[in-house]
This record gives structure tokens, C-alpha cells and sequence, in this order.
């Protein structure tokens, strides 16, 4: 279902719908799997081995907090790139 609308209106065609899909996952997709180093599969296996379902209670906390985190690195970004058109309109090159 999400293939398809992502090539609503557009030619059906492999490369395409390889493209688009990757322009929307492509950065998050990256991102996430730029942690999962085999050291770090290793501990994650062997902290759920260990403690199973019983620290999943720390998702209500930290759920709010990565989402916070993000709001405020996209303000940042944003003022950001604010800052540079305005620095590109004072010193034109």
C-alpha cells in the first residue's frame, strides 16, 4: 500500500519506485542502521537475553524525550539555515 502511493501518478517502472521509495527512507534508513554495529548487536542480544520484557517500561519516558530531542535539532536546523541566507544576502560573493 505504501508503494503504491508513492508512485501514484508516475510511470511504474523498478528504478522509479526504487527512487522515490529510497528518497523518503533513504536519510532515516541510514541514520538507523549507522548504530547497528556487530558490538552493539552483541550487547543489545545480551541485554534482552538477560532482562527479557522487564525494562520495556522505559519506553513511556524515553519515547517523549527522543521526540523532543528531534523538534529541537529540526529548530536548530531551521534557524540555521536562516542564518546563512541572511549572511548570503549582507556578503554576497
Amino acid at each position: 500500500m505504501i508503494l503504491k502511493e508513492l508512485t501514484a501518478g508516475t510511470k511504474n517502472t523498478p528504478s522509479n519506485k526504487f527512487s522515490r521509495l529510497w528518497r523518503i527512507l533513504g536519510p532515516g534508513l541510514v541514520t538507523g542502521a549507522s548504530d547497528d554495529d556487530p558490538s552493539g548487536i552483541a550487547t543489545y542480544s545480551q541485554a534482552g537475553a538477560a532482562y527479557g520484557l522487564s525494562t520495556l517500561w522505559t519506553a513511556l519516558i524515553t519515547f517523549p524525550l527522543m521526540a523532543n530531542i528531534l523538534g529541537m535539532a529540526a529548530l536548530i536546523l531551521m534557524s540555521a539555515a536562516a542564518v546563512t541566507l541572511i549572511y548570503m544576502q549582507l556578503f554576497p560573493s
